[in-house]
């Protein structure tokens, strides 16, 4: 009986250190499944320098969010957060199902780079999202069935979920170096997860990524870079044409015209590109 009780006290110190363990790194935890997680599903490099967590207030602040871009593209990252808060109720967290009040993304800075070959690095970050989340079983059926059965993952309820305060700069080789920033409207989800009791952190991601990318989008197309777009590639056409008509003039040594051709050539895709700026 003694050996009995001797090792009931030893699971218990076990268990209870443990959940000593738990509590006191749970912001270390939050930062390594936010790390890995991000990274997983936007085949990106996302980081996060601190997570500041109050476990009996159900208060929480994710600190230095920021996430790199996919391969292919040039600008250093898609997307930073200046802080993440967070209100939860406690009662909550032992269940299956979090139950997360409110998460406000203060001060979002978005980088839209358009690919040379036709898209942008949203549209390869949400083709990515969305192929995590079917995978992670976020398309229905079996395969829904299969990973919360057999991955056993808490699910969450988010009932308000604010990104505000951000702004959003464009990049692309055809703005040769020229920089266009724009406000980003507030974004306003509501009770994500509410009606299939609980999403998954991947459907979580999903349905934020698509809101964002969806807001980009907008504000780059009122922008007006189609146009400019366009433009830059309709100079650069007539600027080789011109290069080309020249060429065989060029070689029969007519120096002073070819200069003047080359010159001609160059404002073809200066102006229209000082125009799409005001200057």
């Amino acid at each position: 009986m003694k050996k009995i009780l001797i090792g009931v006290i030893a699971v218990l110190v076990v268990v209870g250190g443990a959940g000593v363990y738990v509590f006191l790194n749970a912001g270390g935890i939050i930062k390594q499944i936010v790390e890995e997680v991000g990274s997983a599903a936007t085949k990106t490099k996302v980081s996060l320098n601190e997570v500041d967590l109050e476990i009996q207030s159900g208060k929480a602040a994710l600190k230095g969010f920021q996430m790199g871009n996919p391969v292919g593209f040039k600008s250093p990252k898609a997307m930073s957060f200046g802080i993440v808060s967070v209100k939860i109720d406690p009662a909550s967290v032992t269940g299956d199902v979090i139950l997360i009040k409110e998460i406000v993304i203060a001060n979002p800075d978005i980088t839209y780079e358009f690919a040379s070959g036709g898209g942008s690095n949203f549209d390869a970050i949400q083709k990515n999202v969305n192929a995590y989340a079917k995978e992670m079983g976020a398309g229905g059926g079996a395969a829904k069935k299969e990973s919360s059965e057999g991955k056993g993952g808490k699910k969450v309820i988010i009932e308000n979920l604010y990104l505000r305060g951000g702004k959003i700069g464009v990049s692309a080789d055809f703005l040769q170096g020229k920089a266009l920033n724009a406000a980003l409207p507030t974004i306003h989800l509501k009770d994500i997860g509410k009606k299939s009791n609980g999403a998954t952190a991947a459907e979580v991601a999903d349905q934020l990524m698509s809101e964002i990318s969806k807001s980009a989008t907008k504000v780059v197309s009122s922008l007006g870079v189609g146009k400019m777009m366009d433009a830059a590639k309709g100079a650069l056409g007539g600027a080789t044409k011109m290069l080309e008509g020249g060429a065989g003039k060029m070689m029969e040594g007519a120096g002073g015209d070819a200069k003047k051709m080359l010159e001609g050539a160059t404002k073809g895709v200066e102006n229209p590109l000082k125009g799409m700026f005001g200057k």
